[in-house]
């Protein structure tokens, strides 16, 4: 994927997106629908779907019917079923090649201004919402006077949606149409819509809209006090705010069924459950290139799994229709040798993670925090890393030593970057430790903190998959005088103890790593090495902690300002190759492996499955596949 690709496909995507309007088509509908529609109990099929639908080119036009079987780890794994199917005003999605192309979602079209300041919408006619309420701009309304705007729900604006601290603004021309305005230009406005659309306060995040009809009854601009309380009373929650949210009950789709949404299913049994399961929506709005109302498929079954002992099984009796999620690599001999068995074959992608060991900068014991700050301190835990032998011996050595960095095929990939401090060298990690001061150990051999304790550090996990990987740093950090204390914890834990600045180390898939200026948040510290630092950033320095003077985190902030506020993407660039520099060259982050395969166990009854995709979360992970294309055979 290099830059002139990217662009050039872009430039395609847009002028394709009215070409659909002008033709008439005869849309056909799933059985399960078509039975409630003779029941009296929905419209025609023409009469749900927009006046013009979105046309997913399927790689196949599939047949209907049938239930998608995969695993979930628990109520904590929310985001894996929601990248199955969010939706955009423009989506990453994959084209016949491969490359990650920008799509129109649950638009009829939309154009931008000579000077990337004004960006216009147009809702298709007639959308509707899962429950069969139409959308309209009274939704775009509600989303950013009632929500966006309102500080009880968002109490920091995200500066991706605030360029040069000034939020962008809504200006509604009618029932369908809509400018969102910023007061400079903002060249990757687009790329940040198809990765994270306007963010939170809600789980599948929809661009720019939130049901008013619905909504509206839980957001104290409409309901009184004593109804929000009695909504916080019926859902079990402290108060209203904890409502809204990703994790919201009411505003996260995985929590609640009657939550109207515009995606291809909705959930039907949330979690917790042993098998939460998710149902059609029957106004999805897209259809295949024959003009069948897509998703092919009916229902997704998530099944409960405890430990990827309990996940391996599933795997080897076929209990798995499509998943890559929780499928390492370290197990790769295993499902190869059980393909015929399970009746799966194995489909690989190209994964764009780089796994990494991340440390708080923030992190509340001073004395580490100290340690950390300092630039010899993490080299030192760099070098000490044998990344060969961890890869040999839990990759199937099918991944690459690499540092965090933008990964080969990505338009800001730089080889010296990438192979920033990943040689194997413990005698330099212990010159560096010795230079930092920790010259001092106890009688087992580990180092000594200036304050006279022993250098423990705990690095947590949030899967048992990854145990013997934080093993066997423990003896490579060992062979430098760092104990090192590997803890696996539940994924709900995993991420509060990072919002709260609680954790000293934390293993994490570092991703976004392909179009950096389409989330660059992760790399400007939120949710990773620096929460405290963004949250002061974000705020303006109302909240958070500064970070120190002259560090190369500050330098980062103001390369993001200057490329959000560049008037040409050229000039935006040039600085956010800035920022990538001096997040490599601080080393904030130290990236062990990555650039490997992505595991997709695939059914021999799945189909549509595209096989050398990028995983990465810019792309939303599998949804760059398009799954409301796959289908399964009903022989």
């Amino acid at each position: 994927m290099n830059a002139k690709k990217w662009i050039a496909t872009f430039a395609v995507a847009t002028l394709s997106t009215t070409a659909m309007t002008g033709m008439a088509w005869a849309f056909q509908e799933a059985p399960m629908l078509a039975e409630m529609v003779a029941a009296g109990q929905l419209p025609a099929v023409d009469e749900r779907l927009p006046t013009h639908p979105t046309v997913v080119e399927a790689l196949e036009v599939g047949q209907y019917g049938g239930s998608w079987h995969r695993a979930y780890s628990g109520p904590g794994d929310r985001w894996g079923p929601t990248k199955l199917m969010e939706e955009r005003v423009l989506k990453w999605t994959a084209d016949a090649s491969g490359e990650a192309v920008l799509k129109p979602g649950f638009i009829e079209s939309y154009s931008v201004n000579d000077s990337s300041t004004e960006f216009t919408f147009t809702l298709l006619d007639g959308l509707k919402w899962s429950d069969g309420a139409p959308v309209t701009t009274e939704d775009v309304k509600f989303w950013y006077n009632d929500v966006f705007l309102n500080s009880e729900i968002v109490p920091n604006i995200d500066p991706t949606f605030a360029p040069g601290g000034v939020p962008l603004t809504l200006d509604v021309k009618d029932e369908r149409t809509f400018t969102i305005k910023f007061a400079q230009p903002y060249v990757y406005f687009l790329q940040i819509l198809a990765k994270d659309s306007t963010g939170e306060p809600s789980l599948d995040r929809p661009s720019f809209l939130f049901p008013k009809h619905y909504l509206s009854q839980y957001n104290d601009h409409y309901a009184s006090a004593d109804e929000l309380a009695a909504a916080a009373k019926k859902f079990g929650v402290a108060t209203w705010k904890d409502l809204w949210g990703s994790k919201g009950v009411v505003t996260g789709w995985w929590n609640n069924p009657d939550l109207p949404v515009l995606t291809a299913w909705h959930v039907e049994t949330p979690a917790p459950a042993e098998t939460v399961t998710m149902v059609r929506n029957p106004y999805y709005y897209a259809v295949d290139q024959a003009g069948n109302q897509l998703p092919y498929i009916d229902r997704i079954e998530h099944r409960l799994f405890q430990d990827p002992e309990t996940l391996n099984l599933m795997v080897a009796q076929g209990q798995i229709d499509m998943q890559a999620r929780y499928m390492g690599l370290d197990n790769y001999t295993f499902y190869k040798e059980n393909e015929a068995r399970g009746g799966y074959h194995v489909v690989t992608g190209r994964d764009s993670n780089v796994w990494s060991i991340v440390p708080n900068m923030t992190v509340k014991d001073e004395g580490l925090a100290a340690l950390f700050q300092n630039v010899d301190f993490r080299h030192a835990m760099s070098a000490a890393v044998d990344r060969e032998a961890i890869i040999e011996l839990t990759q199937s050595g099918l991944a690459f030593p690499i540092q965090t960095a933008p990964v080969n095929g990505s338009p800001y990939y730089n080889a010296d970057l990438a192979n920033h401090w990943t040689e194997y060298n413990p005698e330099e990690a212990d010159t560096l430790l010795d230079t930092a001061g920790l010259t001092e150990r106890d009688s087992a051999g580990f180092r000594l903190r200036p304050d006279g304790q022993r250098l423990s550090l705990t690095i947590e996990a949030n899967d048992a998959a990854h145990a013997k990987t934080l093993e066997l740093l423990a003896g490579m950090f060992a062979d430098v005088g760092i104990e090192l204390l590997p803890r696996v914890i539940d994924r709900t834990q995993w991420d509060n103890n990072r919002d709260n600045n609680d954790f000293q180390l934390q293993w994490i898939p570092f991703d976004r790593l392909t179009y950096v200026p389409a989330d660059p948040r992760l790399m400007l510290g939120s949710q990773s090495y620096g929460t405290e630092y963004f949250k002061w950033y974000q705020t303006d320095g109302e909240s958070g902690i500064a970070p120190p003077e002259g560090s190369a985190v500050s330098a980062m902030f103001a390369a993001w300002d200057r490329a959000s506020q560049a008037l040409t993407l050229e000039d935006a660039n040039v600085a956010v190759n800035e920022m990538i520099t001096d997040f490599v060259d601080a080393g904030y982050v130290i990236g062990v492996y990555g650039g490997g395969a992505v595991v997709n166990i695939v059914s021999d009854k799945m189909h549509n499955v595209q096989p050398d995709l990028v995983q990465d979360d810019i792309f939303r992970g599998i949804g760059i596949a398009r799954t409301q294309q796959f289908w399964l055979s009903q022989e």
